[in-house]
């Protein structure tokens, strides 16, 4: 998964950060979405992770098919997802969901769980 995180890293559309960041979700049925993040001038950049989330679901998918999410920075350090991917995972993974993050060397994994111990979903706004 490394070497598809690190070649999916040159897609990055990153001029004004510099900081490529690249996701892979790997569905319940094996098929894979790509996610890059896309800045633009104004900052309403879209995440890599939302990115992936998104063509999942324009491809069909729903809540619940959802298995793995890997993710790369370029960056020597392990990174995490934003506080607005979170949202957007809790919204569409389980909370045992493992979330793999990546640097050239290293690799730590953690449940969505352990990303987000105080969601708030849907049972929130009820």
């Amino acid at each position: 998964m490394r070497e598809k995180l690190q070649e999916l890293l040159k897609r990055s559309y990153s001029p004004y950060y510099h900081f490529p960041v690249s996701c892979i979700i790997k569905m319940n049925d094996g098929s894979e979405f790509c996610g890059v993040n896309v800045e633009n001038a104004n900052g309403t950049s879209i995440c890599a992770e939302r990115n992936a989330i998104a063509s999942a679901i324009c491809a069909g998918y729903k809540k619940g098919d959802f298995n793995h999410v890997y993710l790369m920075l370029s960056s020597d350090k392990i990174g995490w997802p934003c506080f607005a991917c979170r949202q957007v995972l809790l919204e569409f993974l389980t909370m045992d969901t493992p979330v793999t993050c990546y640097t050239s060397k290293d690799e730590t994994s953690v449940t969505l769980k352990d990303l987000c111990p105080y969601p708030f979903d849907d049972e929130d706004l009820s």
